[in-house]
């Protein structure tokens, strides 16, 4: 399933096949000449259970959404098999959009114990499946996604799903958090990637 602009996120795609996905205001334009007008990046959003993706386009300072949504894997599975299945999909959604930079959110702080764990083991699957294709990472927390996107590294869910909304020109009504995450973090992955300055070629 795509999404155009305006359209929602249906929900009763969720459960269908490997990675439910619904893949596409102005950012900001390019200022100095000899920077990136074009780059795709891929944001992750790491979860064993749910694993959120978002795949942008940045061209000329302006981003669009090409596609998102999450990698859910089986409870029944043992860790192995999950995290097997959950490094299969990205290799899928790295194949298709061929990004020039990935971002993995970071792992900043985390009370319970277990959930820490299993978003680490997916942390090392995501990191493992974009250096094997030979691509840029970043990795930034959850702060520094919110402060690239928003302005505010104290930003809520709310205030971030509602930026990402204006930037990319869609609804999100009924998005899962995960995939909500995952486009912020492609963004911020975007115009990191955009300002880096490219080689000049004559």
């Amino acid at each position: 399933m795509r999404i155009e602009p305006s359209a929602s996120y249906d929900e009763s795609r969720t459960d269908v096949n490997p990675f439910v996905r619904k893949p596409s205001y102005p950012a900001m334009r390019s200022r100095l000449a000899g920077y990136h007008a074009l780059v795709i990046t891929l944001g992750i959003d790491p979860g064993t259970a749910i694993c959120g993706f978002g795949v942008v386009e940045l061209r000329d300072g302006s981003v669009r959404m090409i596609d998102a949504g999450c990698v859910r894997t089986p409870s029944g599975g043992s860790d192995a098999e999950r995290l097997h299945q959950l490094h299969q999909a990205l290799r899928v959604l790295i194949a298709e959009h061929r990004p020039e930079r990935v971002g993995v959110e970071r792992l900043f702080f985390q009370r319970n114990v277990q959930t820490a764990m299993a978003v680490g083991q997916a942390r090392g699957v995501a990191l493992l499946a974009a250096a094997e294709a030979g691509l840029p990472i970043d990795e930034p927390t959850p702060n520094e996604v919110k402060q690239t996107v928003c302005g505010n590294g104290s930003a809520d869910k709310a205030q971030v799903a509602a930026m990402v909304q204006r930037l990319l020109g869609v609804s999100l009504a009924g998005v899962p958090d995960d995939a909500t995450d995952a486009l912020a973090i492609a963004i911020g992955c975007a115009y990191r990637a955009a300002s880096e300055p490219r080689a000049i070629t004559r």
